[in-house]
């Protein structure tokens, strides 16, 4: 079974080649093998492989600069999806694919299910909710995760951010007015491999829109303060402290792009559909740490 992976250079692309191995033949896409803002390279590359799954964490996710680069963002992540959903669909192939909170208004407390009307406020999340539309109208059996505070041991995301200012100042402020769960790359990887295995032994359920995020709230200011206290425990050469993170609202952080404040995800559909317990934040940011100082040898 061949599976195309597109940005597999990127912090989720890079765990889903690893997480899928077992599984058959994977084939990872980089901006090297092609542009996939245009869509004929990317209906040539599809025919080239010709994937039984195509995999797509690729996206345009540079939030602020999207205000500005529409055109670009709106390339990305609607109308590449949806030139991948027309292929699935015409072949017969099963298409999974990556989307966000942002598309959803992020209003009030509570956790947002899969029914929650949307209602993007920022360009990139706009971009993002065409994509969700584009590939569910041209192939309803796809399958869409919708996720966020995505972050990992490699890349550029707010937890290796964190690492490196604490190792640097002595004090930081972090927004405290905005709520969700973090969710490290490698589980959205897993969870997409058992999501794999089970659409492939008959799971005709698997389709649609599911929220893939860790258990658990917290704030960015209240993740900055945990990535510090427990990577100090696990012997990372950290100057600030985490009670030195001080928090700040959103209005003296002011930004292009606006954020939800509301990024809460409920996951009680994905849990029951997969028979799995997906881990709380702070768990699953123990682990990524443990990743982290496995890779960098302290």
């Amino acid at each position: 079974m061949n599976i195309l992976v597109t940005g597999s250079d990127g912090q989720v692309g890079h765990e889903l080649l690893k997480s899928l191995a077992p599984l058959g033949n994977v084939i990872g896409l980089t901006r090297a093998d092609g542009d996939l803002s245009d869509v004929l390279v990317v209906e040539a590359l599809l025919d080239k492989y010709d994937p039984h799954v195509v995999i797509n964490p690729a996206a345009y996710t540079a939030v602020d600069p999207a205000e500005s680069e529409s055109e670009l963002a709106f390339t990305l992540n609607a109308r590449m999806p949806e030139s991948l959903a027309r292929w699935t669909r015409a072949h017969d192939r099963f298409l999974v694919h990556f989307s966000t909170d942002y598309v959803y208004p992020g209003h009030g407390v509570s956790p947002q299910t899969e029914d929650e009307p949307t209602s993007p406020a920022s360009v990139y999340g706009q971009s993002k909710l065409a994509g969700d539309e584009a590939i569910l109208r041209e192939d309803p059996s796809a399958l869409i995760f919708r996720t966020s505070w995505v972050y990992g041991a490699r890349g550029r995301n707010f937890m290796l951010t964190m690492l490196r200012l604490a190792a640097e100042k002595s004090k930081l402020t972090v927004v405290s007015d905005q709520f969700g769960a973090p969710t490290p790359a490698w589980l959205i990887a897993q969870v997409t491999s058992i999501a794999l295995q089970s659409r492939l032994a008959g799971n005709t359920e698997l389709n649609g829109v599911l929220h893939l995020s860790c258990r658990g709230e917290t704030s960015w200011c209240g993740f900055a303060r945990e990535i510090i206290h427990q990577a100090r425990q696990k012997g990372h050469r950290l100057t600030m402290k985490d009670d030195q993170v001080l928090p700040i609202p959103t209005s003296e952080y002011p930004a292009p792009a606006p954020r939800p404040a509301n990024s809460r995800l409920a996951v009680d559909r994905i849990e029951l559909l997969l028979g799995i317990t997906l881990p709380d934040w702070k768990r699953a940011l123990s682990i990524t740490l443990a990743d982290l100082q496995g890779r960098r040898g302290t």
